[in-house]
């Protein structure tokens, strides 16, 4: 069953990219718990739900676009609280203490105790909104960020992350196909459009060629088989999975 009127809930998620010489760039990915009602055993990028308190941040700033300020803001902060790395930071901030704030409920700028947000340091690259029939529905706003060169050790938070990885695009999808790790269905479809690209500036320049439109994943009969799929014009090299075969959450 598929409906696309249900009420979903606004997400944001951060593809941190590092470079490396001669080799495609690592993104960092990190492995739900099982216990999770969502995405459980999955392996994901860090992000989360935009909350409240994000809203009401985006609302002091100008901006033509408040719902993806607030976006960008809760993945900012959501990735400081799972993995504890400033991205979007633009001074120095002591992201332990950060951290330890955020988990006890502090506001974020309050937690950043002083130091702002670079927004623009968040590049718009895909906007994921399901439209089966779920008991949560997340309308998910994926960002591109290059990880700082001074950037801490990144750590997983040990209650919704069990633990994270520094790998190629390539190198995870290889390990789904073995059998070895779990992925939900936007995840595969991002990861294969990220293998694409041999470094974070590739990665930025695709992305800009290509604005970004909410994608809905669809049932459709191709080559006698019923498929989930997505618009071929949006950069993804692989558009239809077996719908039988699709982890949707």
């Amino acid at each position: 069953m598929f409906d696309d009127q249900s009420p979903a809930i606004p997400a944001a998620t951060l593809v941190i990219l590092r470079d490396r010489a001669d080799a495609p760039p690592e993104l960092l990915m990190v492995e739900r718990a099982k216990a999770m009602a969502f995405a459980a055993g999955a392996l994901v990028f860090p992000g989360g739900r935009v909350d409240p308190g994000d809203v009401a941040l985006a609302a002091t700033m100008q901006s033509d676009d408040a719902d993806g300020t607030a976006a960008r803001i809760a993945a900012i902060r959501e990735t400081i609280e799972e993995v504890g790395l400033p991205i979007g930071v633009s001074a120095d901030v002591d992201v332990s203490e950060a951290r330890a704030a955020l988990h006890a409920g502090a506001p974020l700028m309050q937690a950043l105790d002083g130091a702002t947000l670079d927004l623009d340091a968040l590049v718009p690259f895909a906007r994921w909104r399901p439209s089966h029939a779920t008991s949560r529905i997340f309308d998910t706003r994926f960002y591109l960020a290059r990880l700082p060169a001074d950037a801490p050790v990144a750590e997983e938070d040990h209650t919704e992350n069990v633990r994270l990885l520094w790998t190629s695009a390539a190198a995870i999808l290889a390990e789904a196909d073995a059998g070895r790790a779990a992925l939900i269905y936007p995840t595969r479809r991002n990861l294969e459009r990220l293998a694409l690209f041999g470094s974070y500036d590739d990665a930025v320049a695709q992305a800009r060629a290509h604005p970004v439109r909410l994608i809905s994943p669809f049932p459709a009969w191709r080559d006698g088989i019923e498929q989930l799929c997505i618009p071929d014009d949006l950069g993804y090299p692989v558009t239809a999975e077996p719908l039988d075969a699709a982890m949707r959450g």
